[in-house]
């Protein structure tokens, strides 16, 4: 379900975690329950929720699991001590062992298990890892630990100078427009990390590998749909940030989706855009169980013959609430003064279509970005994200967009789309207004919404010059102020206008 409709907005109590979870009532309203109820075994090792200890991790204890072996705090971001918990048994200390040694024999003897019980079954391998490593006995955070394997891997790697890395001009709006460029201490510190990420990203592969041979070994892996994802991107000195994942810019939301099994065609790559919120719905698909109602994703095409269908799969609804800051690693090297941070708080979307590749966002603060074709395409025109459409043409150092009222009548063409910037944008102004308050049928099909007769599926449908006083008329998308939770006193107006000519 898409966070306004959870409102878990952080990974800490009050406003986020396990607490949260549970006190907003969702511990059977989630996917592992249904399939339980469908007869699947369902199966977890690893990272469920963060906040999860041995105080409040059975009360209630989290539903839905035939079996589990759950990452438990403080044990959770510790490479050289994890603390885990058992089918909710008494905690299980490893100290001194790595972390992906320890998930990887966890998560093979689970598969055993599973092939055991000769029943269908989902399994999820959840590794805490790259993240920025945190102490289990004590206080402090430090890099990602390798195994001894890799120490000493990819010596030369750096981040990609790309030119949204450690750029001479500002970027981006709110408060990270007011960052300073990062001084060389710092984006070496940063280089220094990159490769720690890299040399455990390698374990992980390993870890993958044994997972794959163990399913080989039980006959099974032709049988078996096997996801491979992530719950964030990362930046690392992008737009002068220090390392971090609360943005909604292409290396904090553009994460892999890779998917192999039965009828999945071999070597394909699509540019079809989903989100997490479309996985519920996929697993539920591929188990032949019936779609649960009020789910806010819809179901992954993954055979060759869904593919053909050619659905619309054109929009990511991205919302984050709460604060921003310069990067895990400050205070290790010289770094930004962060000033406005708690300024973070944005809805956005992402929209993909032949032709088109845009992101747009409303920030609390007012601020307004466009960006169009970043990290593909016609390079000229929108690098990296680093040339907000919106910006002030009368005053070039505005780069913040904080003028939602001021384009509707801008002739300025954005190219691939074809369409002026004051026909396009409040097109888009439409679609996060829908999207930021939407639920079930409204979230998978906005357009449907603003559209009910069905004859619009598309951004390309909705920029007919017949629509243009409907658009235009629509509510603005705005903040009152930036809070680190989703208030809908906060956020008015909450409902889009519906074409009814």
């Amino acid at each position: 379900m898409c966070v306004h409709n959870i409102n878990v907005t952080d990974v800490h109590k009050p406003l986020g975690g396990y607490d949260k979870f549970i006190a907003e009532h969702l511990n059977q309203e989630q996917f592992p329950v249904w399939l339980q109820d469908g007869g699947i075994n369902t199966y977890y090792v690893g990272k469920l929720l963060n906040g999860m200890t041995d105080d409040n991790l059975r009360n209630p204890f989290p539903a839905g699991w035939t079996g589990s072996n759950f990452l438990i705090q403080p044990g959770v971001y510790d490479y050289l001590h994890t603390i885990w918990s058992r089918n909710g048994g008494k905690l299980e200390q490893e100290p001194g062992k790595h972390a992906i040694n320890v998930i990887t024999s966890r998560a093979l003897n689970t598969i055993d298990e599973a092939v055991q019980a000769n029943k269908p079954f989902f399994l999820g391998v959840a590794p805490a890892v790259p993240h920025l490593g945190l102490n289990a006995t004590g206080k402090g955070s430090f890099p990602p630990i390798p195994q001894d394997k890799w120490k000493g891997a990819f010596a030369n790697a750096q981040v990609p100078r790309n030119p949204n890395w450690n750029p001479g001009k500002p970027s981006l709006v709110s408060w990270i427009h007011d960052l300073p460029q990062q001084e060389q201490a710092e984006w070496e510190d940063h280089d220094e990390y990159y490769r720690a990420r890299l040399r455990v990203i390698a374990g992980l592969d390993d870890m993958v590998k044994n997972l794959v041979d163990r399913l080989k070994q039980h006959n099974i892996l032709d049988n078996t749909y096997i996801f491979y994802t992530t719950d964030n991107g990362y930046h690392i000195s992008q737009h002068r940030l220090g390392p971090g994942k609360k943005g909604g810019i292409e290396e904090d939301v553009n994460i892999p989706m890779i998917l192999c099994g039965p009828n999945v065609p071999k070597g394909l790559t699509t540019n079809l855009v989903t989100t997490h919120t479309d996985l519920a719905a996929t697993f539920l698909n591929m188990f032949n169980l019936p779609p649960h109602q009020g789910l806010d994703g819809k179901s992954m095409p993954y055979s060759s013959a869904a593919l053909n269908e050619k659905r619309p799969f054109e929009h990511v609804n991205i919302e984050f609430w709460g604060e921003g800051g310069y990067g895990e690693r400050a205070g290790k090297v010289p770094g930004a003064d962060v000033k406005g941070k708690k300024k973070h708080s944005y809805k956005a979307i992402r929209i993909f279509g032949s032709g088109y590749n845009l992101f747009y966002s409303v920030w609390c603060n007012g601020d307004h970005e466009l960006y169009r074709d970043f990290v593909t395409q016609d390079m000229a025109v929108n690098p990296y994200q680093m040339n907000n459409l919106l910006a002030s043409s009368t005053n070039p150092s505005d780069a913040t967009g904080n003028n939602p009222d001021d384009s509707s009548t801008d002739s300025t063409t954005v190219t691939g789309i074809d369409a002026p910037l004051g026909q396009l944008r409040p097109r888009l102004n439409a679609l996060v207004l829908v999207l930021k308050q939407c639920q079930g049928p409204t979230c998978k099909d906005p357009w449907g919404y603003l559209h009910p007769k069905g004859d619009v599926k598309t951004l390309q449908e909705a920029l007919a010059d017949r629509f243009d006083t409907f658009y235009q008329q629509q509510p603005k998308v705005k903040f009152e102020e930036c809070l680190m939770a989703y208030e809908t006193e906060n956020e008015k107006p909450l409902k889009a206008d519906q074409f009814s000519k």
